[in-house]
Parts: structure tokens; sequence; C-alpha cells
């Protein structure tokens, strides 16, 4: 049994009985194709005040009884949970039940014991060692570079399951391997924090790490900090215990926060985010999709929709999600849902015609809301003046904004943008080819395809509103994108965008108009050349996100549909680099349309012929993110600038760089993002280099960002049923 004390005015700690599972190991995946779907221990946590029965004052100390309960103490009272429930009791004496002999006159933090008898006291006076049935030894520690630890101050000390010793100072933290040789961990090492408060170890060779910001676990060579209220109720932590199913017990001033590992397939996972999404997120009878409020922080028994700038991005990407899941699985729902978001976009199409104003034929709104709810035109005008005057001076001011459809029951946002198209475009294609079945449905999607694409065609390229010119990111022509400095910037994935356009309608209708226009869009103005740099790339981190977005959904588009070999293989080209950008953000949905379309492949140039295989760990790293998606995807603040695990990233990468913000942004030391679990973001859009998020837990974010990549992962082969 391994057993561990921490002290605060020498309070009891008790015993801890560890005994994760092996099924719970969240190690690192195989990184061979496919990955079989096997159960691995999804994190959950849970969180217990003062009003589910528990004593006043912080939690000082968490033991178990005989029977595996958690008993609490606080300096006021303490309680037991049972079947569920906390029941309280009276405090008592601590040192009534004192099981160590502790070195007399030492200034204790921390006390623990091995299975073995051997003890160690951790305090003020430095780290003290007893063997059993020997006599207390001062251990202090050299690491080769000419210092000493634990000589003094040791925040924490404990064995874990294989008999190694672990403490903790604020130099960081040192492990006795079973050789007796000593190994120690710092920032550089991957180590997120420092202030270290108490200690306890897992059967498997865990260890739990409290400090005055957060948790730490430490297993099999990874890291894992959890910080903020998704996972704590507050971050100064007091005392942990694991019980015999391998939950820890964690005890903070606010309360008892229980995090547990429970067995999942990522399968069963996506069928939790797709009840949460019919249930709360859902809007209108055409079912679009944007984050929602809540009714309370975290509480997910209802929800506050409204429209979103985005709604058709956000509704095709989910739409695409559940192409690949009907083609994977064959499972009805996904065909449904999949049918619901081609009603849902085409009607974004159909309500913008025949009211007054009405914008030219294919045009496509952001989004709807229903005129029963407040007019949205009020006050717009005079913020679109300021944005252009202070923000955008290419911002448009005009009116409405939001006008009315034909029959009154609706207003739909105007002045839609390429990211919606490009969320649009990805859809309809995957929705034509794996799962409109009948001709009957396939030329439905003909026909809004057509309608789209001709409207481009027709405008100069241009998305043309309702006052007969482009909307503020509409812009897609030759003379806009190559003579045009204010769209320099641009250039490069519009035009990768309006040629995954034009190829999809290609694919969609069988018509050789697209194809001929494209031919002259790529031979006479050059947009091929265009497209191979589709964003001007600083280093990794740089530039928006959001265009990376796009961009990774064109080139998916470009890739499987067009049938120039030649094209295809210098978009290749392009894309690799691309990709090895991105690599670092640990997104499974980057990874997988990448992986999708240069497994197995080559490319040649004038030096030979060259690989454009994913680097190694591609799949390992996609796989590591969706088993990390906590189920909780309420907006919770995380806090990671204060860790000592990374590297700030320089303003020459910063998403504006003209910008003189100095917002935190960095990488972990091994070069990569922060892992999904330790930040929070509604879509893949968001930068995955910063590295403080705001949130209350008051907005719940959709479940797209798994679903999306996992349902393509299962289709393309990257994930297996078991």
């Amino acid at each position: 049994m391994i057993q561990a004390l921490h002290f605060t005015g020498f309070m009891k700690f008790g015993s801890l009985l560890v005994a994760l599972s092996a099924f719970l190991s969240c190690g690192a995946v195989a990184d061979t194709v496919p990955y079989v779907d096997h159960p691995y221990g999804q994190e959950i946590s849970h969180h217990f005040t003062l009003e589910d029965g528990l004593p006043p004052g912080g939690i000082k100390t968490i033991e178990f009884n005989s029977k595996g309960d958690p008993i609490v103490r606080t300096d006021l009272g303490g309680a037991r949970y049972t079947d569920g429930e906390w029941e309280s009791f009276d405090s008592v004496d601590p040192s009534a039940t004192w099981p160590f002999e502790r070195p007399l006159g030492l200034r204790l933090n921390h006390l623990s014991m091995s299975e073995t008898g051997a003890m160690l006291a951790a305090g003020r006076d430095g780290l003290y060692e007893r063997r059993k049935g020997g006599k207390w030894i001062k251990l202090e520690v050299k690491d080769g570079l000419g210092r000493r630890w634990g000589g003094d101050d040791v925040r924490a000390a404990i064995y874990d399951s294989q008999g190694r010793l672990w403490f903790g100072v604020l130099a960081g933290l040192a492990c006795r391997e079973a050789d007796g040789q000593w190994r120690f961990y710092e920032g550089a090492d991957g180590l997120p924090y420092n202030e270290f408060t108490c200690a306890a170890a897992g059967n498997d060779g865990s260890i739990w790490l409290g400090t005055s910001k957060g948790v730490i676990r430490f297993n099999a060579g990874r890291w894992h900090y959890r910080q903020g209220k998704r996972w704590l109720l507050d971050d100064e932590v007091h005392s942990i215990a694991i019980d015999g199913s391998g939950t820890a017990w964690i005890g903070t001033k606010g309360g008892v926060s229980k995090i547990e590992f429970r067995a999942m397939t990522l399968g069963q996972k996506a069928e939790i985010y797709e009840e949460e999404i019919d249930r709360l997120i859902k809007r209108t009878p055409y079912g679009y999709l944007a984050p929602v409020r809540l009714k309370a922080p975290g509480d997910r028994s209802d929800s506050i929709k409204g429209d979103n700038d985005n709604d058709g991005l956000w509704t095709s990407m989910y739409g695409a999600g559940q192409c690949f899941a009907f083609a994977a699985t064959g499972k009805i729902e996904a065909r449904d849902r999949a049918r619901q978001v081609f009603e849902a976009l085409r009607f974004l199409q159909r309500v913008t015609q025949g009211g007054e104003p009405s914008p030219p034929n294919g045009y496509v709104a952001r989004s709807i809301r229903s005129t029963d709810l407040p007019d949205p035109n009020i006050g717009r005008v005079e913020r679109d003046r300021v944005k252009r005057a202070t923000d955008d001076r290419l911002w448009k001011v005009y009116e409405p904004r939001w006008p009315k459809s034909e029959d009154g029951r609706w207003y739909w946002k105007s002045d839609t943008s390429s990211d919606e198209l490009d969320g649009h475009y990805f859809f309809y294609g995957l929705y034509y080819d794996l799962v409109a079945g009948s001709d009957a449905e396939k030329e439905e999607v003909r026909a809004v395809v057509r309608a789209l694409t001709n409207h481009l065609i027709e405008n100069d390229f241009n998305l043309t509103d309702h006052d007969g010119k482009p909307t503020r990111w509409g812009f897609f022509g030759p003379r806009s994108m190559n003579h045009d400095e204010n769209w320099q910037v641009e250039r490069g994935l519009n035009s990768l965008s309006l040629l995954s356009y034009l190829t999809v309608a290609e694919h969609v209708t069988g018509d050789a108009v697209y194809s001929e226009t494209l031919r002259e869009l790529r031979d006479v103005h050059a947009y091929d050349a265009n497209a191979m740099v589709p964003k001007i790339q600083r280093g990794i981190g740089s530039g928006n996100q959001s265009d990376d977005e796009m961009a990774f959904m064109g080139f998916y588009d470009l890739l499987r549909y067009s049938k120039d070999q030649h094209f295809r293989g210098r978009l290749l080209k392009a894309f690799y680099p691309y990709w090895t950008l991105e690599q670092p953000e640990l997104n499974p949905f980057f990874n997988f349309v990448y992986a999708a379309c240069g497994r197995g492949k080559e490319v040649g140039d004038p030096w030979g012929v060259h690989s454009v295989e994913p680097w190694t760990g591609w799949l390992d790293e996609s796989i590591g993110s969706l088993r990390a998606f906590s189920l909780d995807r309420a907006n919770w603040a995380h806090s990671n600038s204060h860790r000592l695990d990374l590297i700030r990233l320089p303003r020459q990468q910063s998403i504006d760089p003209f910008s003189l913000s100095t917002r935190d942004r960095g990488v972990r030391v091994n070069g990569k993002a922060l892992p999904v679990d330790e930040r929070h973001f509604n879509h893949w859009n968001t930068d995955a280099f910063q590295l403080d998020y705001g949130g209350d837990g008051s907005v719940l974010a959709c479940g797209t960002v798994f679903l999306l990549p996992y349902y393509m992962g299962l289709y393309h082969g990257f994930i297996e049923s078991p």
C-alpha cells in the first residue's frame, strides 16, 4: 500500500489506495494506420461544495476509510462520501491516529510511506528518508550541474508504485530511479509548474502533483496539466487522494474536485456530442449550428440560442462530418442529419430571393433569424460607420444589413464572406458523393451549386449583395486578385478558393463551362500560380487560423475532384509545406485532410522525386487530440502564461504582422501547441498558440471540432471500429 500525508497545521492526510486499471492508460497510440478504436480513459471532472454537504473551510486532507469511501477534513469539520452523498461528522484530533513516527523538530509539509515500509518526510528543513527499521537520514542530491536538491524547503514527496522516490522543490521535480540514479525535471523537460503543495501516486507508475495553481499528472513520460474551473473548483490544491478505481479526489479551498477516467471509445464520445447538439445547439427548424448561451455557467440542462455571423460555415462543417459518418457507418441518423444540413444551406440561398431588396440569384445569406425577434438593423449603421473609421477602411456601410424574406417570416443576414462559401462547397461535394442517393436528390444539389457558381461567374467572380456591390470579403475576380493592392494578402487563398468552387461545380454538375472557366483563370490570369502560396507565412503560428481552415477545405476539394493530374501534383507540392507549418497545432482535422491527400504520394522537381508523406506522429497526435477533448464544451477560462514549459513566439509570428500586441503566444518545449484539454476554443479557426483563454462557462461550444475529424478519420480508414 502506498501511503501519503500532507500537512497543514499537522493534520492527517491518510492512506491512499491506488489501483488504476490498464484500460485507463492515456499513453500514445502506435503511429500506424488504422488506429483501432478501443476504450480509453476519458477524463471527466465533478465538483462538490458546501451545497453538496461538505464542511465549511477549505479542504485540508483527503483519505479513505476501510470501505474505500473518501473522507475529507477541514479546520471546522469533516465529511465522508457514501452512496453518492456527503455525510458530515465532527472533526477529531488527527494526532490520535497518527500512523508514523515523524522526525523530531522538523517543520513538515508532507509525509509518505512506500509499500515496503520506507518513509519520507518533506518540509522546510529538507527531505528525510527512513528505510524500514532504520533511522531518519537527510537526503541532499547533486544534479551534476553544481546544484543541490532537497536541502531545504521541500514542498512534496512521494514513493510511486514502482518504488521510485519523487520530491518537488521550486527548482523542479527530482526522481530516484529503481537503479538509484537521480533524474531531474524542469520546465525545459516539460514540467508545467513548480509551486508544489502535495503529491499522490497511482499503481500504474503515475504521480499526481498538487500546486498553488492546478494539478499535474505525470505518466509514461507525458505531462498533463489541469487548471481552471473545467477541472478544479479552485486552483490552489491542498490535498490529493486516488481511490481504487483510479479516480483522483482533489481538495481545494473551494471544495472537492473529482477527476475520473471513464472507459469510452471515440465512437461513444461522438454519440455524446451528437445528443448534446440535437438537444441544445441546433437552432430553427433548419438546424443551424453555432455556440449557445447557458442559463447558468456549466448548466447544460437548457440553452439560449441565437444567430451567428458564420452559421452557414459552422453548419456546413458539421454537415460534412455527417456525410463522412453516413459513408463510414451507414447509420440512418447520419444521413438524416446530413439531409437537414443540405436543406438549411439551400434555404440560405432561397431566403434571399423575392423580397425587397434582393441580391442576384444564387446569393447565399450568412444566417437567418425570426422576424418575431427584435430588428437587428436598429443601430447597425452607426456601428458600421465606427468600424470603418476605426478598424477596417474597406468595411461596407449600407442598409439593410438584415433584409426581410419575401414571406416576411425571416430576417436574413447579408455581406456574406468567403469562408461561408468554402464551407458550402466543402459540404456540397461530399453530400453529392456520399449521401444523395437518388437522381432527384443529386439534381437538387446540382441546382444549388449551379445557382451559386453562376452567380460568381456572372458578377465578375464576386459575391454580389443586394446593393449591387461585392460583399466585404466576397472578391474573387482577376482585377482584384492580381491588380489591387487591397487584395494582395488574400490573393493566394481567394484564388485557391475560387478554383475549388469551380472544381466542385464541374464534379457535381458535369457542366463543361466550369472547367473551361477554371482553365481561363489558370492560363490567362495565373490563378494556379497564385494558389501555390495560399497564405503569406512567417513561420509556425503566423497568420489567421481561419484562413488555414479555409485553405485546407479548398485543398481537399481540389485534390479530391480535379481531373488535371499535373495540376494536382503542383497543388500537392504547395500543400505539403503548408501542412508542415500547421502540424504543431495538433489539429486532427488538418492532419486528416492532409493525410487523405498526401499519404503514399511523391512529387517531382528539377532536383528529383520527393515523398510528401505526412511526418511520423501525425496519427498519434490526432488521436491524442480526439481523446483529450473534454466532454464539457463550456467556455471555462484557462491560464497557461505562468507555465515553465513554454517558448514564446516572437512578434513576427503574431496573427497580425503589423500589430504591436503583446498578447502571450507560445509553444511547449516540444515545439507543439498546448493540448486541447488545456485550453478552450469554439472552432478550429482559433489561434492555437494563445496561452490564456477567458470565459466563465456560460457559453457552450459545438462538438463539431471533434465530430468532423473523427468521422473523416473513419471514412478514410485512419480510424477503425474494433
